[in-house]
């Protein structure tokens, strides 16, 4: 029975989203595909539009570049299952791992459930391993909570709770802003163990170490104000 509401943001992803949608497709506890083009330019648009009539998801497109937590928003809008989840379309997270991430929420144990990097599946990069914790645990001194992965791309959140957070945050700065904002809720957010295959900058990273800067500024932004 489809639960899910997947929203994939993908900017310049031509050589990933195709499994990525084969793989989305193949989870039965997926109800939709919700899919932003987040103004690529390397022919992500063209390999969308011939998966879509294929897959049958929803196409929605930025003219340009806006950033992830713009492409979440405009997703978000068309969600219509009881939860939502982002899925990042560069291959680093497998979908195989939703029914996981769906049990505490069915459990009725959580509120929101992220998706922990750290529980069960080593890092291969120490650097950007301890800048991850570092940043997490800014986060949890700020928001009063003891969590191990609060930059995962894996959250699952019921679909009307996200949606009735203020979200403005356009770029990467979503996931410390959501955090921030469930905390001020008092949400029960737990960590479930998921799969990680990390991706190098050869293959495309764009993750860099001003985004950990710019992070940091996000959790104290929206953490304190």
């Amino acid at each position: 029975m489809g639960l899910l509401s997947v929203v994939i943001p993908v900017y310049n992803e031509a050589a990933t989203v195709r499994p990525l949608v084969q793989k989305v497709a193949a989870i039965r506890e997926v109800a939709e595909m919700i899919v932003v083009d987040d103004g690529s330019g390397d022919g992500t648009r063209t390999v969308l539009e011939g998966l879509k009539k294929e897959y049958g998801f929803r196409l929605l497109a930025h003219e340009r570049n806006r950033g992830k937590g713009a492409a979440i928003r405009t997703g978000l809008r068309h969600a219509t299952a009881p939860y939502t989840v982002v899925q990042d379309a560069d291959l680093e997270y497998d979908p195989a791992d939703y029914p996981r991430l769906l049990a505490p929420l069915l459990a009725g144990k959580a509120d929101v459930v992220y998706g922990s990097r750290y529980r069960g599946c080593p890092e291969a990069e120490a650097w950007h391993t301890l800048v991850n914790r570092c940043l997490t645990f800014l986060s949890n001194l700020v928001n009063r909570r003891h969590l191990t992965d609060m930059e995962t791309c894996y959250k699952v959140f019921p679909t009307k709770l996200l949606r009735s957070l203020p979200l403005r945050c356009d770029r990467f700065g979503f996931e410390p802003e959501v955090t921030a904002l469930l905390s001020r809720r008092g949400a029960r957010i737990a960590e479930v163990p998921v799969s990680y295959r990390r991706r190098g900058y050869r293959e495309g990273k764009k993750i860099g170490p001003w985004d950990a800067v710019k992070t940091v500024a996000a959790i104290l932004l929206y953490g304190l104000s």
